[in-house]
């Protein structure tokens, strides 16, 4: 009987294997001939491109952030002020997180990005967006302990079927080979949208919306985490979650994003 089923098995494998490489096959033929009905767009000037969602002439338009930036809050600098000298942002106002990091000015085309991500089902755009993301925070993520991507309220999360914070902190992840941990934060009260809202009325808007769950907080104790969100205006969302870890007794909170609105001096 053993001998017989060892036979059955033998027969079966090869089918098994052709069927898997046939699969495969007919998959990535499925994928092209999609590809060649429907080519890629550019997300910003909706031109043909042969890539990941922004063309050669967009791309071009993104404004990267580069050295020289205030080393605490990561606002670009016209000129170089010598180092260690702080914004006067973070001298003025300094906030809960230790340090901020950006990929890229939240401009035309960064903006194109981030809503197609968010509101426009633009998975797509992410693995881009986060490799940007992972080459601007690498001090951060050289000693992090975990990345911890801006929740959203449930149903806010339902209606939307995906957190765009989670989805880059998940790209990163791969970069850096530090561990995404989404369940570590919570955000316990549903909160107006920002867009519209004073400085004030942002930090009013989600004070006491986000809280470490109860079963997490072992995790949190004595960890560095970098909180992972796309877009940082005001600062006072990921500044209500940075005070929420450390409440936890996070030993540290770095915060990295996509974009940051900088204002013009």
């Amino acid at each position: 009987m053993k001998a017989e089923g060892a036979h059955i098995r033998s027969i079966a494998l090869p089918f098994r294997a052709a069927w898997t490489v046939g699969r495969h096959v007919l998959s990535r033929a499925a994928r092209l001939a999609l590809d060649i009905a429907l080519p890629t767009l550019c997300v910003s000037c909706r031109e043909p491109v042969d890539g990941e969602g922004v063309c050669a002439a967009c791309w071009a338009k993104l404004s990267f952030i580069e050295r020289p930036y205030c080393p605490r809050l990561g606002i670009p600098f016209v000129y170089d002020p010598g180092p260690d000298m702080l914004s006067m942002e973070a001298i003025a106002s300094p906030p809960a997180y230790h340090r901020a990091r950006a990929a890229v000015r939240y401009d035309d085309v960064a903006r194109t990005l981030v809503h197609a991500l968010k509101y426009q089902d633009r998975t797509d755009l992410a693995p881009a967006m986060g490799r940007w993301m992972a080459r601007a925070g690498g001090e951060l993520l050289s000693d992090a302990d975990m990345l911890v991507p801006v929740p959203l309220h449930w149903r806010r999360a339902w209606r939307r079927r995906y957190n765009q914070s989670g989805a880059l902190a998940h790209i990163i992840a791969r970069r850096s080979g530090v561990k995404v941990r989404g369940e570590v934060l919570r955000r316990v009260r549903a909160t107006e949208q920002q867009i519209g809202l004073s400085r004030a009325q942002r930090a009013t808007n989600v004070q006491g919306a986000f809280q470490v769950s109860p079963d997490r907080q072992a995790e949190v104790q004595g960890r560095r985490i970098v909180l992972i969100d796309d877009v940082l205006t005001s600062g006072a969302t990921l500044d209500a979650c940075a005070r929420a870890l450390l409440r936890a007794k996070a030993a540290q909170v770095d915060v990295l994003v996509f974009a940051r609105v900088v204002e013009s001096r």
